[in-house]
């Protein structure tokens, strides 16, 4: 089932969207009264959503070209949980990029926080900060989305706190990210966080799920791997963070992303003015984003990167080896 927000006539509601993808059905006529997605949360159940799941067949619903998809949670209600260096090959190319922020052995995740004031929408367009970013890149991502409070969560009872998955953009400008040493910066600034297009709910999916992950620019196909590659999954990272910290309702966690960003080229292939980045996850949709109204970018800064680029790498006496276990699942496709 496809949960989503949206505005019809000036108002923002959260509907259910029919199995044809033809209507949005209010939850409100479906006997719901949450006003934002964050409610809706706070109060669904398993046996609420069998029942809204059940009904919206039986209701007319809104024509969904006749209102406009906002992202589910415009305005989550807390920073976003966030997995740095979760596929082998994304560690792999982050550490030729940029050895001392991303390089050294990983023997436990990396959890970081995004800090997020507004979750842009599938089509909305994103301020690429020209006046502070010189490197902005885009990564596709699955994002977790918790259904219930959870603390202490045994590895089995895991799926039961999440209610579905959405996909994330999680855009980052790069030259903050690695002079400050820490990522927070780098990974937060406004308009730096599309979600989209909906969620989809966990009853859609096996546990864990492991679904196709792509994204491209201007149509060229940049990342390509599956979540079933990620380093740490669902289950560990959901019972490691809840052993004395609770994941309120409506807490979104963010994945990690495979490999094929931007900085991952050699050259670096960071985003342009006008650039239109589409991230999909099959099973969930997709969700383009376009713009960077505010990025301009010339050919002497190009030369510049290419420039930084070179001597950084040509610096390094050697790069960090990831130890691999042979015995591990195949990597990522762009890893092979």
């Amino acid at each position: 089932m496809k949960i989503l927000t949206y505005k019809h006539g000036g108002e923002t509601a959260v509907g259910v969207l029919k199995n044809d993808g033809s209507e949005v059905v209010p939850v409100n006529y479906l006997g719901c009264s949450a006003i934002d997605m964050n409610t809706f949360l706070d109060v669904q159940n398993e046996k609420k959503l069998e029942k809204l799941d059940r009904n919206k067949e039986l209701m007319q619903g809104i024509p969904l070209d006749e209102v406009q998809i906002l992202s589910p949670i415009p305005h989550p209600k807390q920073d976003i949980v966030c997995l740095g260096i979760n596929y082998y090959a994304h560690a792999e190319e982050a550490a030729r990029f940029h050895d001392e922020a991303f390089g050294g052995e990983r023997p436990v995740p990396i959890y970081f926080s995004k800090r997020i004031n507004r979750a842009l929408a599938d089509g909305e367009e994103i301020d690429g900060h020209l006046d502070i970013v010189d490197s902005l890149d885009y990564e596709a991502e699955l994002a977790v989305i918790i259904g219930k409070d959870a603390r202490n969560v045994k590895p089995e009872e895991v799926f039961e706190y999440v209610f579905g998955y959405t996909i994330l953009n999680d855009m980052s400008a790069r030259n903050l990210q690695t002079s400050h040493k820490q990522w927070y910066f780098g990974k937060s600034l406004d308009d730096f966080t599309p979600i989209g297009p909906w969620i989809v709910t966990k009853d859609e999916f096996k546990n864990p799920p492991a679904l196709p992950i792509r994204s491209y620019v201007n149509g060229e196909l940049r990342q390509d791997s599956n979540t079933e590659l990620m380093i740490n999954g669902i289950e560990k990272v959901i019972c490691e963070l809840t052993q004395g910290m609770t994941l309120q309702a409506g807490t979104i966690i963010a994945m990690g992303t495979p490999a094929g960003v931007g900085m991952g080229f050699e050259p670096p292939r960071f985003l342009n003015s006008g650039d239109v980045v589409t991230c999909e996850i099959e099973g969930i949709g997709t969700m383009t984003n376009k713009g960077f109204q505010h990025f301009r970018i010339s050919a002497v800064f190009v030369l510049y990167q290419s420039i930084q680029f070179t001597i950084r790498k040509s610096s390094s006496t050697a790069f960090t080896k990831l130890n691999i276990a042979e015995n591990h699942p195949s990597r990522d496709r762009s890893d092979t």
